[in-house]
């Protein structure tokens, strides 16, 4: 008995070890088939029976499509910009919220006796949900089939809401539809209304700064007139000119002064000629005297020093000639200024003219000190402008920048304001992109859930998983040895004679093996070696 069952166990082994074949699975099929089908075909039963314990719900259902813009976007900028999903997420939050569903929930009474508003709120928003319409336009044309790397347009979304009785669901699926539309349009023009203020007070900043900064540019080129850039190479051209006017001035002053100094030297000598021809006792010819040497004394004290020797002569010479005209004639003060005066009016012509000569130099003279001054100012002035050119041009750039910047910055906020003031015009008269209800909720006539068919196909799979987990764990403690096969791996020893069973009537096949549906029934206990 002992060694029976070491044999069994080393069979059980050896079976198992063994690398089983197509054919090894399609005999364990054919042992277990009943096993395998009976809970299979049984299952069914009790998963559609399960699904009558759930409630049954119903789901009402509405189509949205987006409307596209009347007026073509190059003329009119779509409100928003973000994706439908998200924009319909949004107005789908705000429908949502308490202050929404609680104005529904009190007009529909949907509010059972000793039930909570919030539990209601909950229940609606678990039982709504939205779903995006996706329609590929790449299959128009093709047969159906989607062409490679085609895209897809989302035209619009459904709204669906579950609820225990169809007349429920649809009430509350058009009521929540017909919110979202109203808060659609409420949202696109209150962007437009909102966009539309931002824009009108960023225009007026934008005015406003522009106006400041053509005030400072305005004053900066009053204040540095001439040194502006393009100013430079006039600034240039203008002191080039003064530098020559300076320069022929200066010759002009030189020459005069020597003309001057020469036509005086000349005065001297004919004044002393012609006091040589008078009488040196004569009062007429002292008073001549005289005034020659006072002529003579103002000319040398205009070019030297009082302590000149030439100085000192002439002013000894005056102080001898006044003691012999005092000596002479003993007059009053009076007659000897006519004295004077007609001594002077009795000079020669030539030294008239001389001193003629001698006075509009002196005016010359003074007119090119003048003129020279002048010159050098305007010099300095301009001097002065080109050392500053640098710093000024560098100066009127930032400002001439920051006001192209505040122009480019209205204009761009005026053509933004006038752009939205146009959509705004366009979400009033409903011109624009919108929301359009399609298929209104409908009445569902049967419950979306529970799908008693789905119920059913869960049993079935049930009970197949459950007829082959059987099957397979009665194969695996099955320790039969059934072929040639399974008596080598279990005593590891090859077969030398195999007696088949023989059984009356039975056919063989061409092969020389019995064929699969004719066998008849082998004797329920197995070969046992």
């Amino acid at each position: 008995m002992q060694a029976g069952a070491n044999a069994g166990g080393m069979v059980d082994v050896m079976i198992q070890n063994r690398e089983l074949t197509m054919d090894d699975y399609v005999a364990m099929l054919r042992r277990r088939l009943k096993l395998i089908l009976i809970p299979a075909l049984l299952a069914p039963l009790p998963g559609y029976m399960v699904s009558h314990a759930f409630p049954a719900k119903y789901t009402s259902q509405s189509l949205v499509l987006v409307e596209a813009p009347k007026i073509p976007d190059v003329v009119v900028q779509p409100v928003f910009t973000q994706d439908l999903t998200q924009h319909v997420a949004t107005i789908q939050q705000r429908v949502l919220s308490a202050t929404r569903l609680r104005p529904m929930i009190e007009r529909l009474g949907l509010a059972r006796p000793g039930q909570a508003v919030e539990d209601v709120m909950d229940s609606i928003r678990q039982n709504m949900t939205i779903e995006p319409v996706v329609t590929d336009l790449s299959q128009i044309g093709t047969g159906g089939k989607k062409k490679p790397g085609a895209g897809s347009a989302v035209p619009g979304f459904t709204v669906n809401y579950a609820a225990s009785t169809a007349r429920e669901a649809q009430q509350i699926c058009t009521d929540l539809t017909s919110m979202l539309l109203e808060e659609d349009l409420k949202s696109r023009q209150d962007a437009t209304q909102g966009t539309t203020l931002f824009l009108t007070k960023q225009v007026e900043d934008a005015k406003q700064n522009l106006d400041d900064l053509e005030k400072k540019l305005a004053a900066f080129k009053d204040q540095h007139m001439g040194q502006l850039p393009g100013d430079e190479d006039n600034n240039m051209k203008i002191l080039m000119g003064l530098n020559s006017q300076l320069d022929a001035n200066t010759q002009n002053l030189n020459r005069a002064t020597q003309d001057k100094s020469f036509t005086e030297s000349l005065l001297a000598q004919q004044i002393s000629a012609w006091k040589a021809s008078q009488s040196a006792t004569n009062p007429q010819t002292l008073q001549q005297q005289l005034s020659q040497l006072q002529a003579q004394l103002v000319d040398l004290q205009a070019r030297y020093t009082d302590d000149h020797p030439d100085v000192i002569k002439t002013k000894a010479d005056i102080e001898q000639v006044e003691k012999k005209l005092a000596e002479v004639n003993d007059t009053s003060a009076k007659g000897t200024d006519v004295a004077k005066d007609k001594e002077s009016g009795n000079e020669p012509a030539e030294i008239r003219q001389i001193r003629v000569q001698i006075h509009q130099y002196e005016d010359l003279i003074a007119q090119a000190t003048r003129d020279q001054k002048k010159l050098e100012q305007e010099i300095a002035v301009y001097r002065g402008r080109i050392a500053a050119s640098p710093r000024i041009e560098e100066e009127y750039k930032e400002l001439a920048r920051d006001y192209d910047n505040a122009q480019k910055v209205y204009q761009d906020d005026l053509a933004k304001q006038s752009a939205s003031k146009m959509a705004s015009q366009a979400e009033q008269s409903q011109e624009g992109e919108q929301l359009v209800l399609l298929n209104p909720a409908d009445l569902p006539d049967s419950p979306s859930f529970p799908n008693r068919l789905y119920f059913a196909l869960g049993g079935l799979g049930a009970g197949l998983a459950l007829g082959f987990g059987l099957a397979l764990w009665l194969e695996f403690r099955d320790n039969s040895i059934r072929t040639q096969a399974d008596a080598e791996a279990a005593f590891e020893l090859p077969m030398l004679v195999a007696v088949p069973w023989v059984i009356e009537g039975e056919t063989a096949n061409g092969n020389g093996s019995r064929a699969f549906w004719n066998r008849k029934k082998q004797p329920s206990e197995p070969l046992k070696v």
